[in-house]
């Protein structure tokens, strides 16, 4: 327990309980934004005479003094060790009204939402850079073709660009619900106190507009009681976890030469210790891997806070650094794709694999209906006869014939039917299997094309939607860096005489 809380209500304190339920290893991140907060709060306070101008001049000289690699690393946290440090400079008189009108627990919960602010405006920058690659290295794919897979089994050709874009369009969705809790996140409980705010006449505006924050979160007792914001980051987290799981799954298993649709590049893999042949997706394993950690970060941060009473509890203490290490394995996995995408490599000739596997399949049930009047669900069981008897014999849609075709439809539909043999031949390209599907949002590389237009134009308005909130939160802390030196001139190296001020 801090030096300054001893003595009251309680005279003893054991230091391995200190050491126990000390907050101070994982505070250090939060400095910043805690001398922040006790800048803004004592030019509230001496804007609104709650303290005597002389005295918040010396306030605030300490706190420009202060800087996170300077405090004492044995208190209890951020908090006492700054105002520790405050009082060490400016001294009991002045330094001893440094924390009136506020309390740990407004002070705590204002300093997590302005860091969180902050990484969630990078974490978007990397979401959106990520964005922009997978864009740039589908430009280059239009008409590259690839088998996609359901049940990992080889299911239809699209190209390789459309495959990226379909990342592109999940990172679009997450990139929306950070957007969306940083509206939440950006809610200030400067004021708040305890729990029940203050008789002292503050004005909590004042304090909001000096921090760069949106609006109030008004209610006391929410204000201080409530980590949702918390919870619903590592929502979001969560979930950008998963798509990149999901995202790093897809490459590990294309890159094995089993699939062989991608190759990886040789500085994102590694070979075994003892099988010189092999190339291993490490890289991608890792991603796979602290998704769980994330996930597994959510699930124990909603568990230490679903029976908490309300108002403030420690348990608080213990879900934030939870916050930072999802939002680190995150960051670190959208960084490592922003370096791979642009040199990944995918196969460019499919033609013997797409016909091995049948994949034009559902093709040649369409031409059936389309061109020779079958109803669907007939066109399917026939074509899925012509399919069994060619893999028994070992042959593939290349070797087909219309008379092995009008076999199939006579067994299982009962019907006589001739079938051209350029319509089977079509069935050979896979590229012209992907240009037939031009409905909107399809795999056609004239689809593929506008997809691209729009996606451009959107990763451009994203970054200028990052830089305007980052332009908010500047101006903020030139405006509170302001407000500071009209006390405390520093930068011009003024001397002013408060010695009489009644203020």
């Amino acid at each position: 327990m801090s030096k300054l809380l001893r003595g009251g209500r309680l005279s003893k304190v054991r230091e391995d309980v200190v050491k126990f339920t000390s907050s101070m290893k994982d505070d250090e991140r939060l400095a910043n934004a805690v001398i922040a907060i006790n800048k803004a709060h004592v030019v509230m306070l001496i804007e609104q005479k709650i303290i005597r101008q002389q005295d918040g001049a010396k306030l605030l000289q300490a706190l420009s003094k202060c800087s996170s690699t300077a405090l004492d690393a044995s208190a209890e946290d951020v908090h006492m060790a700054v105002e520790e440090a405050v009082l060490k400079e400016a001294g009991e008189m002045a330094g001893g009204n440094l924390h009136i009108a506020k309390s740990r627990n407004d002070q705590v919960v204002t300093a997590i939402r302005m860091e969180l602010r902050n990484a969630l405006l990078n974490l978007m920058r990397a979401v959106a850079h990520v964005q922009e690659h997978l864009v740039e290295v589908a430009e280059d794919h239009v008409n590259t073709v690839i088998l996609e897979y359901t049940h990992l089994q080889p299911a239809q050709p699209v190209t390789f660009a459309h495959y990226l874009l379909s990342h592109v369009a999940a990172l679009e969705r997450d990139l929306q619900r950070l957007q969306s809790a940083y509206t939440r996140v950006n809610l200030c409980p400067l004021g708040a106190g305890a729990l029940a705010t203050t008789s002292f006449p503050i004005n909590r505006d004042r304090t909001t507009e000096l921090l760069g924050f949106t609006a109030l979160a008004e209610n006391s007792i929410d204000a201080v009681g409530s980590r949702d914001f918390i919870t619903e980051t590592l929502a979001a987290l969560t979930l950008i976890a998963v798509n990149l799981s999901r995202f790093a799954e897809d490459i590990i298993i294309w890159s094995s030469q089993s699939f062989g649709v991608v190759e990886l590049p040789d500085e994102f893999a590694s070979t075994s210790s003892i099988m010189p042949q092999k190339k291993n997706p490490e890289v991608l394993e890792v991603i796979r891997a602290r998704a769980s950690h994330v996930l597994g970060d959510l699930v124990a941060s909603a568990a230490a806070v679903k029976s908490l009473p309300s108002t403030y509890n420690l348990d608080f203490q213990e879900i934030t650094p939870k916050l930072w290490d999802s939002m680190e394995n995150v960051r670190a996995s959208l960084d490592m794709f922003h370096k791979l995408l642009p040199k990944l490599k995918a196969t460019t000739d499919v033609a013997g694999k797409a016909n091995a596997s049948f994949v034009a399949a559902t093709e040649l049930a369409n031409v059936l209906v389309r061109k020779y009047d079958v109803p669907f669900r007939s066109a399917h069981k026939v074509v899925g006869n012509l399919v069994k008897s060619l893999i028994e014999v070992k042959l593939t849609f290349a070797d087909a014939t219309p008379a092995q075709l009008q076999k199939a439809a006579e067994e299982v539909a009962g019907i006589k039917l001739t079938v051209k043999a350029e319509d089977l031949k079509a069935l050979v390209d896979p590229l012209a299997l992907v240009k037939a599907c031009k409905v909107k949002g399809g795999p056609a590389p004239v689809e593929v094309k506008k997809a691209l237009e729009v996606w451009k134009k959107k990763v451009l308005l994203t970054k200028s939607n990052i830089l305007q909130l980052d332009k908010v939160l500047e101006e903020a802390e030139n405006k509170l860096e302001k407000a500071v030196q009209a006390y405390f001139p520093m930068s011009s190296g003024a001397n002013i005489n408060l010695k009489n001020s009644n203020l």
